[in-house]
């Protein structure tokens, strides 16, 4: 039985996908690599660019997405609690 994953790990999924773009990510590629639906992925999306976390660049009759300072913040933040959280044998 596979395990499900918190919405919390979604979001990190996204974010790490569009940190790792050099360049702005385009909905396809984080919508492959964070393994969602189109209209899942609309909806995250749309919250992480309302709290400020990634930004929509238009251009060309595209959008893609770049990852904020706030949400590159947000992005190491995680990692240290991650990692405090696993030196005492509780993973997030």
């Amino acid at each position: 039985m596979s395990v499900r994953r918190s919405k919390l790990q979604i979001l990190i999924d996204i974010l790490v996908t569009v940190q790792n773009q050099r360049a702005n990510a385009k909905f396809t590629h984080i919508l492959y690599k964070a393994n969602l639906t189109h209209k899942r992925l609309k909806e995250y999306l749309d919250m992480l660019m309302g709290r400020g976390f990634i930004e929509e660049v238009r251009g060309k009759g595209r959008s893609t997405y770049k990852i904020t300072p706030k949400g590159e913040e947000f992005l190491s933040e995680f990692h240290r609690l991650s990692e405090f959280s696993e030196a005492f044998g509780i993973p997030l």
